[in-house]
């Protein structure tokens, strides 16, 4: 099996794979005050400690999650009801709690779900934000959703989006909020161990991140809580670490600890070899299925004609992620048919898959119901060879071809919003 699929899980290398045996192998709650206890403590501490550094941050300022949908969850239910509890200072205009979440359209389902179920069940007002055609969000429609902080509890952003793969404005969304005093959580699942994310912009007060994106075990994550931002807790029974409760993981916080070293000490040369592969992918679906049109700031690269306006779209993507959507075709048809042909790739988001509706991703970045069906995203990863993409690309027309003429499925109810 050729593995183009990255951006949902990438494989453990060896190293980490060594480091979570041995770390397994200590016995002890790293909460227990005897000799095995506090062996096991020092492996959660020294992980927190290099994780931290990744970063640039504070060891104190990383907690350890169960994976990165909990932190992103611990991170916006968190500061919304500390921000309405009035635990956090409110915005510029004095409101005692705050109740409207900002949030872009294009966002995981991690962060969408829980914001909807705080405007279900916890009275949260959402304002959703505006998109441009390359899936980046709008500053102008942030700002005059920011206003003068009066009345928002906080803005939740990617880094770096999933699905298309287009970097975000952090540092320019974060410095607008923090004018006027809203706290900013960013979900950099997708970007960490892809692009650098030290230092982090003033005006974020959380980051999420997750292991198994970078090669470390899957179900451990991590929420980045700077100073001076604390959260309510979603889970109770122990106060083990700051805004979370439960038994740390040892083993698996030394393995995501040895996996972000590795991508982090590699994170240059990662980049630009991906890079490289994904411009080789690009020019040859644009030569062996014309017909297909790259979407994001990777797809716009790959189409433009003056090389600085090029250069400067493929340093707002992510250097392995290349989304293409194919006319006349279900996206779930070419994964299928793919698949056959022993490559897996994607349709978008993993935690959407099988779901019978089109892309909100691609939604809101303007795209008919019909053109969004048609999606498939491609993500290369460290082990990711010329070969693959060359096999991928053997592939590619045919599957496109018997996709095509099996058209669109009869048009299903879209669920949720």
């Amino acid at each position: 099996m050729i593995y183009l699929d990255h951006a949902a899980t990438s494989p453990m290398p060896p190293a980490v794979r060594s480091a979570y045996l041995s770390a397994l192998e200590v016995v002890g709650n790293p909460s227990s005050i005897h000799s095995a206890g506090q062996r096991a403590r020092a492996l959660v501490d020294d992980a927190r400690s290099r994780i931290a550094a990744t970063l640039g941050v504070d060891p104190i300022e990383v907690t350890f999650t169960g994976g990165g949908t909990e932190a992103v969850n611990l991170a916006i239910k968190g500061l919304y009801w500390m921000r309405r509890s009035g635990a956090l200072p409110a915005g510029s205009a004095g409101s005692a709690a705050p109740a409207r979440i900002l949030v872009p359209r294009t966002e995981h389902h991690a962060a969408l779900d829980a914001v909807e179920w705080l405007a279900a069940h916890e009275g949260a007002e959402l304002r959703w934000l505006e998109v441009d055609a390359l899936g980046a969000l709008r500053l102008d429609d942030l700002a005059d959703a920011l206003g003068d902080g009066s009345g928002v509890a906080l803005l939740t952003m990617l880094a770096a989006n999933n699905e298309v793969g287009t970097l975000q404005p952090v540092a320019e969304a974060a410095a607008l909020a923090a004018a006027v005093g809203v706290p900013v959580h960013v979900d950099a699942i997708a970007a960490y161990g892809q692009v650098a994310l030290s230092p982090l912009p003033h005006g974020v007060s959380a980051v999420s991140i997750s292991a198994h994106k970078v090669g470390g075990p899957v179900g451990v994550g991590a929420l980045v809580l700077r100073r001076g931002a604390e959260v309510v807790p979603l889970l109770h029974g122990g106060s083990q670490q700051r805004g979370r409760s439960g038994t740390m993981d040892a083993a698996g916080a030394e393995a995501f600890a040895v996996a972000a070293e590795l991508a982090h000490a590699e994170l240059a040369e990662r980049a630009q070899r991906k890079r490289m592969l994904r411009a080789r992918l690009a020019e040859g679906i644009r030569n062996r299925v014309p017909q297909a049109v790259l979407r994001g700031a990777a797809g716009a690269a790959a189409v433009e004609t003056d090389p600085a306006r090029a250069a400067a779209l493929d340093a707002l993507a992510l250097p392995g992620t290349l989304h293409l959507t194919v006319p006349d075709a279900e996206g779930d048809s070419l994964l299928m048919l793919l698949d056959a042909a022993g490559i897996a790739v994607s349709t978008g988001s993993a935690c959407q898959a099988g779901v019978p509706e089109p892309s909100h991703v691609l939604l809101a970045m303007g795209l008919s119901e019909a053109e969004a069906r048609g999606a498939l995203r491609i993500t290369l990863g460290p082990s990711t060879t010329e070969a693959d993409v060359d096999a991928l690309l053997d592939a590619l027309p045919a599957a496109v071809e018997r996709a095509q003429a099996a058209g669109l499925a009869a048009r299903t109810p879209r669920l949720g919003r």
